[in-house]
């Protein structure tokens, strides 16, 4: 049963995902936007501090409220603006407000709380817009889905690799069933249908550059970096002893749980893209 629930919920996901990038525009920033909340949610509760204020209480205190306001501005930056300046501002004004905040509540929250919420608001809704600014990129709506084949191709591929020729342990404390092996292959296997996905769908598209090797290349990096997503995202729950982040997504858990290898992805495809097609 829980088989088919997980497998329910992936078809599910993909359409859902796929759809929203298709269409672009204003429905995938408020898809991303709501994903973002989701996370920043998910990662702030994670913390023993705000277990006992959040999930005991059952209530937002001031600095998560600050974090959910930052979001909704950054995302309203985002797709007003888009101006790589007007983010990088916005995202130096949004640390200010957590930081005045901070200054005209003390001595309530400590110096560690305020700086885990701006790293939370960094680790998932400024990484995860990045595939809002990959998909407005020039013919992004082809190179935005490097995102997922360097997250989940790779994924998927890493999991078939180990079960059949796994041995080496990659990081035992962390992830004892992830081989070195199955890293290998699967860091392959997204540079291949990177690869294949350049070859036959988009070399009339974008005629004038190599866009077989450059599709191999960004998956390759993004697949490299996805894994550490991953581990990433472990060692969080592992440190605060947590099985899933949330139970959003039947069979696979919360937004975190789901998305932890695509928040690193985004912007390594994001940069690459820019570089190797457009620079």
């Amino acid at each position: 049963m829980n088989f088919w629930i997980r497998l329910g919920s992936s078809i599910t996901l993909i359409i859902v995902t796929l759809a929203t990038i298709i269409y672009g525009g204003w429905v995938l920033a408020i898809v991303l936007l709501l994903t973002s909340l989701i996370a920043y949610k998910e990662l702030s509760r994670a913390n023993e501090l705000s277990v006992h204020n959040f999930m005991h209480n059952n209530r937002i205190n001031g600095l998560e409220a600050i974090g959910y306001i930052a979001i909704i501005i950054y995302y309203a930056v985002i797709f007003l603006s888009g101006e790589n300046a007007m983010l990088f501002l916005s995202v130096n004004a949004i640390l200010i407000a957590f930081m005045i905040f901070y200054v005209f509540t003390f001595p309530r929250y400590h110096a560690g709380q305020i700086m885990e919420s701006f790293f939370y608001f960094i680790y998932a809704p400024v990484m995860l817009s990045c595939i809002f600014l990959t998909r407005n990129l020039e013919n992004g709506v082809h190179i935005v889905f490097l995102i997922f084949i360097s997250s989940w191709i790779c994924d998927s591929c890493a999991y078939a690799v180990g079960m059949l020729f796994g041995k080496h342990k990659l990081v035992p404390k962390l992830s004892p069933k992830k081989s070195i092996e199955g890293s290998i292959g699967g860091i392959l296997g997204a540079a291949i249908v990177g690869a294949l996905y350049g070859h036959f769908l988009l070399r009339e598209i974008f005629a004038d550059v190599n866009i077989v090797l450059i599709f191999a290349v960004i998956c390759a990096l993004g697949a490299i970096i996805s894994q550490i997503g991953d581990l990433a995202a472990s060692a969080i729950k592992r440190n605060y002893d947590l099985k899933d982040f949330g139970k959003l997504i039947p069979g696979h858990g919360g937004i975190m749980d789901r998305f932890d290898s695509v928040i690193f992805t985004a912007p390594v495809v994001y940069v690459l893209a820019s570089l190797l097609i457009y620079y």
